[in-house]
This record gives C-alpha cells, sequence and structure tokens, in this order.
C-alpha cells in the first residue's frame, strides 16, 4: 500500500485527518471502506502526526477468531492504560474487574462501563492528549463495539479522540453509531496510475493495462498484483493467475496470498496458521498479559515474500494485511486448522473463553471434558453480559455431549438463555433438537417451548396445563429431581398465572406449590403472593422485597425482573429502578433480550407514577420497537395498553382509545385478562379525562363491581380512585361510599404507599361528614409518598378543592385547586389542569398558567444532586467528583433552597421538574441513573 509519507491521490482524506487530530474537542471518527483501500495507511498517518504533537497513541486491532469473546476487543484496546483505574475511584476500577474477569460481580450496563471507560480516558488524558486508533473494527465483539459506540458519542468535552477504521462489506455496530463517518473509496483513475506508475515502474504497457484494470483504483491491488503476475506469467496473462473471472477484488487478492502461503514449507505454514487463529500480532490478547496471544517464531521466510512485517513499536511480527490472515486460515485443510487449534488449546489452559473457543473448533468426535469446558465458558459468559456467546457454546457442548442425556440438558439450557435473549426460533429450534425420537418432552423443554407459547402467542390456558404437568413429573422425580429446572418452571408458571389472571387457575397454581413444600423458594413464595393478588396474599412482602432489592448485584436478569415486577405490584418499584437502568442498555445489546423489554417496561411504570410522562412515553416507544422486532406479542401488547393508559393520564384520549382497542382485541380471545384488565383502566382513565364519567363508570365496573375487589385483579385496587370518582359524578354516591369502605376494611394502606395515599382519597372524597372528609384529605396529602404518585395526588387536591369550595367558601377551597392545577400542569394533564383552572376561576381567581423560574445549575451542581438523589453519601459523592465530603456538604446546602426541597428523599422530583421547565439543562447536564426509593431522608449534611 501507499507509504505514510508518500500517499497518493488522498489530500482530502489526509485533510479531514489533521482537522481531527488538532481539533481543540474530543470526537470519534470511523473511517469505512472495501479492504485493501488504504484505511490502515490512513490510520497510520493520523498516528504519526498525533505522536509528532505529543498525543499519546493507543492502537488496536480487531481480531476474527475473537469476535465472538465478550469484552475480547475493549480489554485490548484498554490493555495499556488499566493499570491507571487503580487510581480512579471504587466503582471505575470495579466495572473493570467484572467485565475483565478478574473478580466474581455482575457485569455493568454498557452506559455504567461506558462510563467508568470515559472517567480512565480522561484520566489519562489530563496529562496529555490521547489519541486511540482502533483498526479492523468491524471484528470487535458486540459488547466491546456497544461500550465503544457510546463512549465515542460522548468525547466532546474531554481531549480524547476515538479513530475507527471498518470494512465496508462486514456489518459493524460502527456503522450505525451517530459520530462522524468518513468513506474511504477507490483512487481516482489519475491517482492510480500514478501510484502505480512510482511503485512499478518497469512494466509492460499490456501488465500495466491489466493491473489497473483488475485494481479498480484499490492500493493494495495497485501493489501486489504486480509482482503476482510478473513471477508466474512470463509472457502469458492466463486467467486463472487473478482468481475466477468475476470473483470480488478481495477474493483475487487472497488467491494472490495464498499463492505465495502454497510456496512456504510445512513448518512455516503451520506458524501462520497458529497465528492467524490466534490474532497474531492485534496488540494484547484477551488474556490476562499481553503475551497471552501466540508469537510466531523462525518465520523469516514469510517475512521474505511480504506476508509479514514487524510491528512498529510493539517488537513482534504481524500480518501485513488482514486479507493474509485470512488467506492463511483458508488454504489450511480442515485437519492443518484442527490440529493449529489443538495446539492454542494447550497453550491457553489458564485462560477458560480462549481456551474454550479454541477446543470447540478442534474437537469432532464427542467429548465430555470439552463439552464441559465450553458449558463452563457459557456460564461465565453469562454472567459477563453475553448470553449470545453462551447459546453458541452451550449449543457447541451438546453436540460434543457423550450421552443423550447431557446432549438434552445442554440444548435446553441454549434454548432457555436463546429464549430470553429473544432468539425465540433459535430457542425453537433448539427444544426441537434435544428432543429424541418417539419421545416426550423433558421438563427443560417443557420450560422453553412454554415460555414462547406465552410470549411470543399469548398461549395461557394450554401452557399452564403443560407446566404443571411437568413440574408434577419433577416433584414426583426422586433423588434424579432437577432443582434448577424446577424453579424455573415455578416461577414461568407464576407468570402464565398472573397473565392469564384467572381465579381457577391461580387457586390450581397455590395448590401445586403447596404440594411442593420445602421445594418452592422463598422468592417463588414471594412472586406468589404479590403477582396473584396483593390484596389477599401481598400482606407483608414490602419488607422482604424492599431487602432483597438492596442486593442484586450477581443476580441473573431474570431473577432482577422478576423481583421488579413484585415490587410494581407493592407500589415500590422506584426502589429497584436505579438497578434496572443501569444493566438494560447491556443486556438489550449483548444479553437476555426478553428481559431487557421487561426492564423497560418497569422503568416505564415507575416513570408513569412519578411524573416523568415525556420520559415514560420514549421508554415505552422504544420498548415496544424491540418487542415488535423480536416477535413478542404479549410483550408488545402490554407496552400498548401501557402507552394507552398514559395517553389517557395526558388527556390524549383518541390515542388512549385506539390503543386500548387493539390491546383488548388481542388478548380478549386469548384469556390474556392481565391485558384486558389493562385495557379497561386506560378506557376508565380516557373517558374520566374526556368528562365521560357514565364511560369510565362502565369500563371500571368491567375490572371489579363496586363495594368488592375480585379476586385475582391486580387493575381492581389499581383503580380504585376511578371507580369512585365515576360513581361520584353519575350520582352514584351509595355505591361509591361502599367502594370506598370496602378498600378500608380490606387493608388496602398497610399493602402499598400508593394503595395508601388513594384509600384516603376515597374515603375523603365520599365521606359525609365534613370532619371525616377533612381528616382523610390530610392523611393522603402528607403521606410520606404523596409526593412520588404526583397525578394520584393532585386528583385528590383537586377533588378536595371542589368540596371545600361549595362546604367552606372560595377562600378555602384556592390552595388545594392551586396546587392540584400546577401539579396537572407540570405532569402535562392537560384536560384535568383545565378542569383545576376553571374551578380556581370559580372561586374568582384569575386563571393563568402557573409559571416556574427556571433554575440554572452548573454542570457540578447537577452532577451532585443527581448523585444525591441516587443515593449516595457526601464520602461517596466526593469520591466521584474529587471533591472533600465538607465542599459537597455545602453545595447541597445552596442547592436545596434553590430547588425548593428540604429532603434528598424530594431532589430526584425537583430535577425531574426543572428538566421540564428548562429543556436547555437537562440537555446539558449528564445522563442520569434513576429517581431513588422513598424510603430515603437523609438531610444535606447526612452521611
Amino acid at each position: 500500500m501507499e507509504s505514510v509519507m508518500t500517499m497518493v491521490g488522498r489530500d482530502g482524506e489526509q485533510a479531514q485527518l489533521s482537522a481531527f487530530v488538532r481539533a481543540g474537542e474530543g470526537q470519534c471518527l470511523v473511517l469505512g471502506g472495501e479492504s485493501g483501500v488504504g484505511k490502515t495507511t490512513l490510520l497510520n498517518y493520523a498516528a504519526g502526526m498525533a505522536a509528532r504533537d505529543g498525543h499519546l497513541v493507543i492502537r488496536s486491532t480487531g481480531v476474527e477468531t475473537e469476535s465472538e469473546l465478550p469484552y475480547a476487543g475493549l480489554r485490548q484496546l484498554l490493555h495499556p492504560l488499566i493499570s491507571d483505574a487503580s487510581q480512579l475511584d471504587t466503582g471505575t476500577g470495579a466495572a473493570f474487574d467484572a467485565v475483565f474477569g478478574r473478580m466474581m460481580g455482575p457485569p455493568p450496563s454498557v452506559m455504567t462501563l461506558g462510563l467508568a471507560v470515559l472517567r480512565l480516558l480522561s484520566s489519562v488524558a489530563s496529562e496529555r492528549p490521547l489519541l486511540l486508533v482502533l483498526d479492523d473494527g468491524h471484528w470487535l465483539d458486540d459488547a466491546s463495539a456497544a461500550v465503544c459506540g457510546y463512549v465515542g458519542r460522548r468525547l466532546a468535552d474531554s481531549p480524547v479522540k476515538l479513530l475507527v477504521a471498518v470494512r465496508s462489506d462486514i456489518a459493524s455496530r460502527f456503522h450505525a453509531v451517530e459520530v462522524t463517518q468518513a468513506p474511504v473509496t477507490a483512487l481516482a483513475d489519475n491517482d492510480a496510475a500514478l501510484l502505480l506508475d512510482r511503485y512499478r515502474p518497469a512494466l509492460s504497457k499490456q501488465v500495466r493495462r491489466l493491473v489497473l484494470n483488475q485494481a479498480q483504483g484499490n492500493p493494495l491491488a495497485l501493489l501486489e498484483l504486480p509482482p503476482h503476475i510478473a513471477d508466474r506469467a512470463g509472457d502469458r496473462l492466463p486467467e486463472d493467475l487473478l482468481g475466477r473471472p468475476g470473483m470480488p477484488l478481495a477474493g483475487r487478492l487472497q488467491h494472490i496470498y495464498g499463492a505465495r502461503i502454497a510456496g512456504l514449507n510445512d513448518t512455516v505454514r503451520a506458524e501462520l496458521l497458529k497465528g492467524a487463529l490466534d490474532g497474531a500480532g492485534a496488540g494484547p490478547g484477551y488474556g490476562a498479559a499481553p503475551s497471552a496471544r501466540y508469537r510466531m517464531r523462525d518465520v523469516e521466510e514469510a517475512v521474505a515474500c511480504g506476508l509479514l512485517v514487524d510491528e512498529p513499536g510493539v517488537g513482534e511480527l504481524a500480518f501485513r494485511h488482514p486479507l493474509v490472515r485470512t488467506s492463511v486460515v483458508r488454504s489450511a485443510t480442515p485437519n492443518q486448522r484442527r490440529a493449529a487449534h489443538h495446539a492454542l488449546a494447550r497453550t491457553h489452559q489458564e485462560d477458560l473463553d480462549r481456551r474454550a473457543a479454541h477446543l470447540s473448533a478442534a474437537t469432532v468426535d464427542p467429548d465430555e471434558e470439552v463439552a464441559g469446558i465450553l458449558e463452563a465458558a457459557a456460564e461465565s459468559a453469562t454472567r459477563r453480559g453475553g448470553a449470545l456467546t453462551a447459546v453458541t457454546w452451550l449449543t457447541r457442548a451438546a453436540e460434543l455431549s457423550d450421552n443423550h442425556a447431557d446432549r438434552s440438558r445442554r440444548l435446553d439450557d441454549a434454548a432457555f438463555i436463546a429464549g430470553h435473549a429473544a432468539r425465540l426460533g433459535q430457542a425453537r429450534r433448539l427444544v426441537q433438537a434435544g428432543l429424541a425420537p418417539g419421545a416426550r418432552q423433558s421438563p427443560a423443554a417443557v420450560l422453553t417451548s412454554g415460555y414462547l407459547a406465552l410470549y411470543q402467542e399469548g398461549e395461557v390456558r394450554s401452557t399452564h396445563r403443560r407446566i404443571t404437568a411437568a413440574i408434577e413429573r419433577l416433584r414426583d422425580g426422586g433423588p434424579d429431581r432437577q432443582d434448577e429446572v424446577l424453579g424455573r418452571l415455578v416461577a414461568l408458571l407464576l407468570a402464565v398465572s398472573q397473565y392469564a389472571a384467572d381465579r381457577t387457575l391461580w387457586e390450581r397454581t397455590h395448590e401445586l406449590l403447596a404440594s411442593l413444600e420445602d421445594l418452592v423458594t422463598e422468592r417463588s413464595r414471594m412472586y406468589s403472593g404479590t403477582w396473584s393478588d396483593v390484596i389477599r396474599h401481598g400482606a407483608g412482602w414490602s419488607g422482604p422485597v424492599e431487602r432483597a432489592a438492596a442486593s442484586l448485584h450477581g443476580q441473573e436478569p431474570w431473577d432482577v425482573t422478576r423481583l421488579a415486577v413484585s415490587a410494581y405490584h407493592l407500589d415500590i418499584l422506584s426502589q429497584v429502578r436505579p438497578h434496572l437502568q443501569r444493566v438494560v442498555d447491556r443486556e438489550l445489546e449483548t444479553g437476555a433480550m426478553s428481559s431487557g423489554m421487561v426492564m423497560l417496561q418497569l422503568i416505564m411504570l415507575d416513570q408513569m407514577a412519578v411524573g416523568e410522562w415525556a420520559a415514560a412515553e420514549r421508554t415505552g416507544e422504544r420498548a415496544l420497537a424491540l418487542e415488535a422486532e423480536h416477535g413478542h406479542d404479549l410483550f408488545a401488547h402490554q407496552t400498548r395498553g401501557y402507552l394507552a393508559q398514559l395517553a389517557a393520564m395526558r388527556g390524549q384520549v383518541d390515542k388512549a382509545r385506539e390503543l386500548r382497542a387493539v390491546v383488548d382485541s388481542w388478548a380478549r380471545p386469548r384469556g390474556v385478562g392481565f391485558l384486558t384488565q389493562i385495557a379497561g383502566a386506560a378506557g376508565a382513565t380516557a373517558a374520566l379525562s374526556d368528562g365521560d364519567y357514565e364511560t369510565a363508570y362502565f369500563h371500571a365496573t368491567g375490572i371489579t363491581a363496586p363495594g368488592t375487589f375480585q379476586h385475582y385483579t391486580h387493575q381492581a385496587s389499581r383503580t380504585l380512585l376511578d371507580l369512585v370518582e365515576a360513581a361520584q359524578h353519575t350520582g352514584r354516591t351509595k355505591q361509591a361510599r361502599e367502594h370506598a369502605l370496602a378498600a378500608r376494611d380490606a387493608g388496602l394502606p398497610g399493602i402499598s404507599p400508593r394503595l395508601a395515599v388513594i384509600t384516603y382519597g376515597a374515603l375523603a372524597i365520599t365521606a359525609e361528614d365534613e370532619k371525616e372528609a377533612a381528616d382523610m384529605y390530610a392523611r393522603a396529602e402528607s403521606h410520606p409518598a404523596a409526593v412520588f404518585f404526583p397525578f394520584e395526588l393532585a386528583r385528590i387536591r383537586l377533588a378536595q378543592g371542589i368540596r371545600l369550595r361549595h362546604a367552606q367558601g372560595d377562600a378555602a377551597a384556592r390552595r388545594p385547586l392551586t396546587l392540584a392545577a400546577d401539579s396537572f400542569d407540570r405532569l402535562g394533564a392537560t384536560p384535568w389542569a383545565e378542569r383545576a383552572r376553571a374551578e380556581l376561576r370559580a372561586t374568582g381567581l384569575s386563571s393563568r398558567t402557573s409559571a416556574h423560574t427556571p433554575v440554572s445549575l452548573t454542570w457540578q451542581e447537577r452532577r451532585i444532586a443527581e448523585l444525591a438523589a441516587d443515593g449516595l453519601t457526601n464520602k461517596e459523592i466526593g469520591e466521584q467528583t474529587h471533591l472533600s465530603p465538607r465542599t459537597v456538604s455545602t453545595h447541597l446546602y445552596r442547592l436545596f433552597p434553590r430547588l425548593g426541597v428540604t429532603t434528598r428523599t424530594a431532589l430526584r422530583h425537583a430535577l425531574n421538574r426543572l428538566d421540564e421547565t428548562s429543556p436547555a439543562a437537562a440537555t446539558a447536564a449528564p445522563e442520569r441513573s434513576a429517581m431513588t426509593g422513598p424510603t430515603e431522608s437523609l438531610a444535606a449534611t447526612g452521611q
């Protein structure tokens, strides 16, 4: 290819790279083009310029054989810098330890790891500018590419630059990254001729014309074709010297390299093959030390014929071009490749992932030892967020199993993970592959097929029947019982029962769990109590759920989502949401996609509850797009139901009714009661927003009759306020009062904070005695958790204001009506705000839209407030911001009155309100984690 100093026809590219390297702010640039077009030469040009300008230059190369090893590429890129991580805060170091396997622990999310990488890079670049150069970025593993993409989009405020080269004919995550893309095209005809004449001046006219015609402006081809033709053709120019007619250019170059490789002796070819299969010359390997990659020895012959070059600054040999590495592998026989993989597996005895990868490729016949190693590697990959890699290795382990039982078990495990990774078709094929001819499905196969039937088709009754039978088989199976499979089956049975929302099915489920006795875990009992009927079985579970939520690290993603569902039913989801937001991106990128979808739903639900409605809509739309793309019909309709409810609260009545109709028409014929209830609740709220109280009463009583809370109907308690308001406005005051009293008698205030607030509100609205009404309104408004349910609180205040205006006069009504109107304005609940404003006008107060003076926070103030809202102590905030605890305390002392709060508990709500009133502040601030739980109540100076 062109040398760095004498490139031809690249003036535009050199100018762009010069501006990139010398820019005053950090940025990311992706070069894309066909193989051999000169991307590496341009990378060398930029790296040389940066080094001369005083930059620290770190180079790395993607390796095809490592493209399925989670975080292999990131490990290679950061290896020269990772020692600096020890100087950062413990959280940053722990993030690297988890993904690089230096200690056991849960892998962080893409965002968390990306922020850790940014902190590391910024720390290194604080002394001198930093340029990261990544060649062959298309071979980066998915997990590493996701983190690099995240980092690349956030370099603007740092002296760090990331330069990446990718092939345009190979799919890569970098093609979709929202950073500057710079296509590298073939040379123009004149430039191609100039390059050829400069390096091959003695060519005959016939050969020169053939080379220019065949190279098509590709610099590598212009340099490699002439000697190949001259050495072999003599006066003849047979077509086979250039490969088959019509062969792509990359194939023709591989044909040329293959001819050179064939001329080497067997020993050299074997060394080249081991180097090619292990990424020799591509930088530090996946193991614990740079020497982890294989180093080729006694290969001077390959250097002499231009296949290898000395890697500058590394002191080891590297392949001249990625096509050389590909040609080495393709020119070897299958037996030669297997022998090389066996040798490399022995080299990497202490590296589980690399050893497993080489043994997988080296082994042909069943081998239980190799299968066991692959199974262990799959478990390791799952822990580090590599669910898709785990499926691949478990499938290969099944192929190498020496008995049908182990083969079926491993295929079942692969199918289970594939299902959670949203690879539903693959999961179905794996289930069928594990089934022996004429045999009935194993319990593990029933688990996966049941999962597919529920989430893809919405089948609840037949799925419940099959899972029940499988659990009974395991229960009665004696000492060979598979406890892990049993636990998963129980969890799926509970999920099926929840979606069916049918009393008969739930009672069968409870009977079956009772028969399992000690085989049912405490977690399963928790899910059974909270998912089924929170009124009759949910009391007493808030404490265990809160304790479990405090120790989510290290748990499988599906276990996290199950616990979060329990938290939702108990209205304490805010305590789990920070963890969900930390890990959801990881699961959606490389892990359990289905669990990631559920996480998005749960995040949306909490955003709806606490009043972050714009964010909730974005989260819901993101979830729906993923669910539709991956064929999760059940999840897709569930998300549509939540979007319908959100639209109804905002007064977008037509949208709410359209979505409600779609959900109901899909769910009702299938008997998915969980979704028909959500549709009914959305219908009730939409009608209330529209002032159509008769229709609202129809929808609310379709969920549960007045004065009762239908068994196993999760929306029965959640729509308490809807039914009471609709009944009160339609003159059904008796039914409204009966329903409020039934909520009190059922103990709803003791089950969850939201149910406490709306029960007190319902009792106040329906009270015949003014003293009781005042007392109940006071209880609702003063409840510690009321601020975390702003829509419900505003509705209660609106009702209070209307009652006070009629009972005590205009002056008494103004305060609750003003508070209600302001809350509705902030939320974007337009019809409700208009109703409150109309009531205010009736009191003689002029109607106006609430005006909030925007509060401007500096970047540092915003970050301190976010960390405090996320539950960090002053000492922990100081560690992350490099400030003393006293300075942090001072900042918070000044921030509290500016934000209008007195406790840390209220910080998140204040920041959310600030985002709504000051979009510029929101976009300037760094990404936030999540709202903390309602139990926190530390003062600004608290530790």
